[in-house]
């Protein structure tokens, strides 16, 4: 029998094509950024209750700054907040800041004396975005958490607040709430898509729960809104949402996914909402899965709405490491991935 010898010519050519195909096709990565960071930034062993207590021998306090590699808000942070030299004379004399890598491998020595890896330390701290900044008094304890990127304004309130050790006489929200200019006139940005009162959050719906916490003359609102929720995408993701609007600072009344009777300036100060715009998302059990309580650009922005929508969550605890398959499936598919978008 006389081998078909053409058949497996065009097979062999077909497996030849297939993988270079296949690359071509692979969507383009963009946005990442390698940040160097400050030289004064404190060489570590990372034993954290050592650096507690030399920070308080120096009368500073101890600040970790959690990063990952290409991160842009991090490199944000640095280039944008600690250029300033208001901002960086102020940490220096304040605070002694360790870096940490999420997705690291050193050794690190909580301020419990319990030892772990760089990772599995900020997993057990609920680590989900980055930067992220906790800051530590003279005895081990957190008393500021900042989960993402804040302006330098924002920035320079919680960096007085603890080198002030404000926390000993009031919360951060009553600290951010007494140093907010006077009620502004006008309205909340409105979108088609949120739902009017009452605010009855306590009735279970197919649909998981958007709530989004603003206030008026608020430049990072209407960046949120122009920038963020104008994007096709994402207005698509929150079709899959009840979506709420509320005054971060009003008495606008609410029954909370928990059942208590609240009202807007209530339920965002138990809730420790210190940033506006924030939004927290909840499943359709009432569970908080997810929120944002920095600046976030689309790229984000639809990967957390994405996370919560799709159920996610339930598989991938770590948003991060959810955060890059997405990225990799969108990739896959042939579409271009831009982070910082």
């Amino acid at each position: 029998m006389r081998k078909n010898y053409f058949s497996e010519y065009c097979l062999l050519l077909w497996l030849l094509w297939l993988p270079i195909s296949a690359i071509q096709a692979q969507g383009r990565y963009f946005g990442a950024v390698e940040t160097v960071y400050p030289s004064w930034f404190k060489q570590s062993f990372l034993d954290l209750g050592e650096e507690v207590n030399d920070a308080a021998a120096e009368h500073r306090r101890l600040l970790i700054l959690f990063y990952q590699d290409g991160c842009p808000y991090c490199n944000l942070l640095v280039e944008r907040n600690l250029s300033q030299r208001e901002i960086a004379e102020r940490l220096r004399s304040s605070m002694n800041v360790v870096a940490i890598n999420m997705f690291g491998d050193r050794e690190v020595t909580g301020p419990d004396g319990n030892g772990s890896t760089e990772k599995e330390f900020a997993v057990q701290m609920r680590v989900q975005f980055t930067p992220t900044l906790l800051f530590f008094d003279e005895q081990g304890a957190v008393v500021l958490r900042l989960n993402g990127y804040l302006p330098p304004e924002q920035f320079k309130l919680a960096l007085d607040y603890v080198a002030g050790h404000r926390e000993q006489g009031l919360s951060y929200a009553e600290y951010l709430a007494a140093n907010q200019p006077a009620a502004s006139p006008g309205s909340l940005i409105s979108e088609d898509f949120h739902q009017d009162p009452p605010y009855l959050l306590h009735l279970r719906s197919a649909k998981p729960l958007a709530i989004f916490f603003e206030q008026k003359q608020c430049p990072d609102c209407e960046r949120l809104h122009r920038e963020v929720l104008q994007d096709d995408e994402i207005r698509l993701l929150l079709a899959g949402y009840d979506v709420v609007q509320l005054d971060m600072w009003s008495q606008t009344p609410l029954i909370s996914p928990s059942g208590e009777r609240t009202d807007a300036r209530s339920w965002a100060r138990h809730l420790k909402i210190n940033y506006a715009p924030s939004f927290i998302l909840f499943d359709t059990d009432g569970k908080e899965v997810i929120r944002s309580e920095a600046m976030f650009k689309r790229f984000h922005t639809a990967s957390m709405l994405d996370y919560c929508v799709s159920g996610a969550y339930r598989k991938e605890p770590s948003f991060q490491r959810y955060l890059s398959a997405r990225a990799e499936h969108i990739r896959e598919q042939g579409r271009d991935v831009d982070i910082w978008q």
